[in-house]
């Protein structure tokens, strides 16, 4: 499903809309932007457009793009949701390199991870990141996020594997953190 408005302080989560999605094909068109993804091709407005499709409808996901004033920068989410176990994966794009190393992605997740534990109840989110991709996992840490684990030589990008690491934030130590 496509989330609500969150504001922050410098940026705003809202739902995507179709006109965002050219942007998004530049984006996952961009070497320097999946670099750290999980997904390496490029998608096509029609592929896109089905993932669009998609996640509106799926009630096992919360989908934003994030916006600093008016410009779409990137996109974050809470997806897998098991609702039983109260659980969740969660990720971030910035796909506008010009704003990177600037601290959005620490607040998207910041707005992500409130909206999860509060609004949905949900009880432990967990992500996972390139080992070389430090920026997402300052951003993870400044948000409570812990590393948890490392999956060896779990992806092959750019000739050579790259290990996986795991991170983890549950409820209780989200609250403690939060005051």
């Amino acid at each position: 499903m496509l989330g609500p408005v969150l504001v922050g302080e410098r940026i705003t989560l809202a739902p995507a809309r179709p006109e965002h999605l050219p942007e998004f094909v530049r984006w996952f068109a961009d070497l320097e932007v999946t670099r750290f993804l999980l997904v390496r091709f490029p998608f096509s407005e029609k592929q896109e457009q089905e993932w669009y499709d998609s996640v509106a409808g799926d009630r096992t996901c919360v989908h934003w793009a994030i916006f600093r004033e008016e410009r779409l920068i990137g996109v974050t989410g809470i997806h897998q949701i098991d609702w039983i176990n109260r659980n969740a994966i969660t990720g971030t794009i910035l796909g506008v390199r010009d704003e990177w190393g600037k601290g959005f992605a620490t607040e998207a997740v910041r707005l992500r991870t409130q909206f999860a534990f509060q609004e949905l109840n949900l009880e432990r989110l967990e992500s996972q990141s390139f080992a070389e991709n430090g920026g997402m996992h300052k951003a993870l840490q400044r948000s409570g996020y812990r590393e948890i684990g490392r999956r060896s030589h779990a992806r092959f990008s750019e000739g050579s594997w790259h290990d996986i690491i795991l991170f983890e934030l549950l409820r209780d130590q989200w609250q403690a953190a939060a005051g």
